[in-house]
């Protein structure tokens, strides 16, 4: 693996064990995920797949980026609004 994408790589599992803090399951569930998803693939070393693969986690991010945001704003607006109207 070429250092960039080793530095992809380390980016993304940092930023995916920041992001599963907040994890609905709890912050221990996500981490054991995360930790069986990458060493399900440390052994590749094909730059494309690697690319591939870190496209996917980017992906992952944003998904849960889009979970957290939504959470949020439902308890934001179960707050302030009235709903029994």
């Amino acid at each position: 693996m070429t250092n960039t994408l080793r530095g992809e790589v380390v980016r993304l599992y940092k930023t995916l064990l920041f992001l599963g803090r907040e994890y609905p399951k709890g912050a221990d569930y996500f981490r054991d995920r995360l930790r069986v998803a990458f060493a399900k693939n440390k052994d590749v070393r094909d730059p494309e797949k690697i690319k591939e693969l870190i496209s996917r986690g980017e992906f992952v991010v944003k998904e849960l980026e889009a979970l957290y945001y939504l959470r949020k704003y439902r308890a934001l607006k179960k707050r302030y609004y009235d709903t029994d109207k």
